[in-house]
């Protein structure tokens, strides 16, 4: 099977005081984005990064960098994320009462909109919004926590979810969480065109990203051939 997807690295599983060299070596191996994870200890149960990293992000890279706010009421910041120069904001549907505000506000201060889902959520939760976003973003795992494991009824639901999509093509679907070289190529074929990568796929104690970023893509590549 031959389909196009992207990877995208999920910055908060990198080396936080040396993000800038990281992202040089990210860039270097080939990666296709940037994932910039936002938490405010209490949508879910830690903290994560803010406007003013992601301005330095900024500075360092022209890379798409979609900024992923796992935050109580996220209309309230939106346009701070837009402003500190994400491409991409990513409020969750459950974060707020007023999910179609959150979208037009992106969207007023000129950015680019997307939505993401906990796997528990349905997916007409954000039916209303599809002809405003560019981006779904699937949580396979409960969000907040590095490295748990692939929730497996999630492949269904990106299945369920390109069908949703087939009215709105522009609308890219993004996998966050439980991303292996068990899962990828599956999710690809099943619908996935950009995948998050954290500490199952690119980063390794033990190996440089500039080697497993290549090595993760052409695995991804080679099961696809076979699905």
């Amino acid at each position: 099977m031959k389909r196009k997807f992207q990877l995208s690295a999920s910055l908060i599983c990198g080396d936080h005081l040396a993000l800038g060299d990281d992202i040089k070596l990210l860039e270097k191996g080939g990666i296709d984005a940037l994932h910039f994870d936002v938490m405010d200890g209490m949508f879910v149960p830690r903290f994560g990064f803010y406007p003013e990293l992601l301005q330095a992000v900024r500075k360092q890279t022209s890379l798409t960098v979609d900024a992923h706010l796992m935050i109580e009421n996220p209309e309230r910041y939106v346009q701070l994320f837009v402003e500190a120069g994400a491409d991409i904001v990513v409020p969750h549907a459950e974060s707020t009462r007023h999910l179609d505000r959150a979208v037009r506000l992106i969207r007023e201060a000129g950015g680019r909109a997307g939505v993401a889902l906990n796997p528990g959520t349905p997916l007409h939760a954000l039916e209303h919004v599809l002809p405003d976003i560019e981006l779904v973003m699937l949580m396979a795992i409960n969000p907040g926590i590095v490295g748990h494991k692939l929730i497996p009824q999630m492949m269904q639901k990106i299945a369920d979810t390109r069908k949703m999509l087939k009215k709105f093509p522009k609308i890219k679907i993004e996998v966050d969480g439980g991303v292996s070289p068990e899962s990828a190529a599956r999710m690809v074929s099943l619908g996935a065109d950009i995948l998050v990568c954290g500490t199952s796929s690119i980063y390794k104690k033990d190996l440089p990203l500039t080697k497993t970023i290549p090595s993760f893509r052409a695995h991804i590549e080679k099961e696809l051939k076979s699905l």
